[in-house]
């Protein structure tokens, strides 16, 4: 669905999606009041969807999102169905995220997968939640809730029936992930070589494998919503795998993620020191500086790739996007430039 997806097509979809919903919800009917789109995502499409029930446990007027695929996506992202099912899950595990509500496989709805969730009310640009002192209360306390939520995700273990369709663990998370980001890179058939210097460097300085969890993969400043009192949401589930936890750490803690704060090394609202605390002391587990220092490293080379792929749906002719060509143009160098000052010569080791 384009953005206009509410003028041109709502008249039609109306009907089919209000059954849905109507059904989903155990309502006598609903009736679809407004759908609009969500301009915050980058990856797949978000609408807010007022919708008014007649009886049942959702009666009167709800406000709620629904989360459908983009005309085109990334190689690294999951299905909605699949998101769904990783939404329940962290649901279950008491983290805290948007309620999810139903799920729709039936292309004939609205043309294609998606799901419904409550909608939260917050913040979630994470430029301005860096910038803006006046949300998410204490940065200290913030910085610790996150590290809170992080254990909570970490707690989450293979095997799960419900998360089956997520490959089987893999033995060396750390060099699968350069060997994962190397074949996306070769995909894309241009020559990056400060990205290939960043990726031997890893492979070279991989972390010994260890403990195995479920891992957010986008966890940071921009991924979270809050309000002037604290956290709201963990939002974005869409690269979820089962991995190594201090991958997680290492990306919230990239320097890439720090937005206008760069001195403020947990995201860019805090310290590492109370993000590192509360982590540990909700999960039991001590945070290794030198894995999550290798992870900060590929935190930059992955979403270097990963800009790359967000540039070329749009230069493609899939999805005609300024944001996307800008991403694929503006970013890769900044992180390759990071990369490099990460791993300098000194830094090298014989393999």
């Amino acid at each position: 669905m384009s953005p206009t997806f509410a003028a041109e097509r709502l008249a039609e979809l109306r009907p089919r999606l209000a059954a849905f919903l109507a059904e989903s919800a155990g309502a006598k009917h609903a009736r679809l009041d407004a759908i609009t789109p969500i301009t915050e995502g980058a990856i797949q499409e978000n609408w807010l969807t007022e919708i008014t029930f007649d009886g049942g446990a959702f009666d009167g007027l709800q406000v709620l999102v629904l989360r459908s695929d983009a005309p085109t996506g990334v190689a690294a992202s999951h299905s909605r169905a699949r998101e769904f099912a990783l939404l329940r899950a962290a649901w279950d595990a008491d983290v805290t995220v948007p309620e999810p509500l139903w799920l729709c496989e039936d292309e004939a709805v609205i043309g294609k997968p998606f799901f419904v969730m409550r909608r939260v009310e917050g913040v979630a640009r994470g430029y301005e939640v860096v910038k803006d002192t006046g949300l998410g209360g204490d940065r200290a306390a913030l910085a610790g809730r996150l590290g809170e939520e992080l254990a909570k995700i970490h707690r989450i273990m293979p095997p799960r029936a419900e998360l089956d369709f997520l490959e089987l663990p893999e033995p060396d998370p750390a060099r699968h992930a350069v060997t994962l980001y190397r074949k996306y890179l070769d995909a894309m058939g241009e020559p990056c070589p400060g990205l290939e210097w960043g990726l031997r460097w890893c492979e070279l300085h991989a972390p010994p494998p260890g403990e195995i969890t479920l891992v957010h993969q986008d966890f940071r400043s921009g991924n979270y919503m809050v309000d002037a009192r604290g956290l709201v949401a963990v939002l974005d589930w869409e690269f979820c795998a089962w991995g190594d936890p201090m991958s997680d750490l290492g990306w919230f803690c990239a320097k890439c993620w720090r937005y206008s704060r760069p001195d403020l090394e947990a995201g860019g609202i805090a310290p590492r020191e109370p993000f590192y605390r509360a982590y540990e002391q909700a999960s039991g587990r001590k945070v290794d500086p030198d894995a999550v220092a290798f992870w900060e490293v590929m935190a930059h080379l992955r979403w270097a790739v990963v800009a790359r792929q967000q540039g070329a749906r749009t230069l493609a002719g899939g999805q005609p996007s300024l944001d996307l060509a800008l991403t694929g143009r503006i970013y890769p160098p900044e992180l390759e430039y990071e990369a490099l000052k990460m791993t300098p010569p000194a830094r090298w080791r014989a393999a």
